[in-house]
């Protein structure tokens, strides 16, 4: 009678504090949470501008004002991602921190229009995104609260990122 008591907690705690899941859930790099709006000083524009999203899961990417073929791809992913999540879809939104002068072509803005163009040059806001290699090679993702949770490698595979965005629409209650 004692082993079926104490049996499976047992188990159970040993289990928790030596075994690891060989593969992880998401596909995207899970970061400590950054909470932007304590980072960077409140007169940001970059910061002001991107607050207006805030209450909204935002996909945010960086890159020039020139936008090359390599900007152009993350914004189409991003635009679609947003996309595929159906009903959910008003959830998100998609935000591109420009950071550089270089000005952009119309076509690219109307192409990706309802993606938020944020002039970010010399902006802090740049500093406080984490990032390995070039900090263009990335796409992050901050949660409703405002916080940067999660970073997205060079080249994303747009169905894992669906099934992280999907996973977390699903389980939150906020944004």
């Amino acid at each position: 009678m004692t082993a079926i008591v104490v049996l499976p907690p047992l188990v159970a705690y040993v289990l928790y504090s030596t075994w690891r899941p060989r593969a992880l859930m998401n596909y995207g790099e899970l970061i400590k949470p950054v909470p932007l709006a304590e980072v960077v000083v409140p007169a940001d524009a970059a910061m002001s501008q991107l607050g207006r999203l805030k209450g909204k899961w935002v996909l945010l990417t960086v890159d020039g004002g020139a936008c090359d073929g390599y900007c152009q791809r993350k914004l189409y992913i991003l635009r679609q991602l947003r996309l595929t999540q159906g009903k959910d879809m008003e959830r998100i939104e998609r935000a591109w921190l420009v950071d550089d002068d270089a000005p952009t072509e119309a076509s690219v803005v109307e192409e990706y229009k309802g993606t938020a163009r944020i002039p970010a040059r010399g902006s802090a806001l740049l500093s406080a995104l984490p990032f390995a290699g070039n900090l263009r090679d990335h796409v992050y993702l901050i949660d409703p609260l405002g916080n940067l949770i999660m970073r997205y490698p060079r080249d994303p595979d747009p169905n894992g990122m669906k099934k992280d965005l999907a996973r977390l629409l699903r389980t939150s209650r906020i944004g």
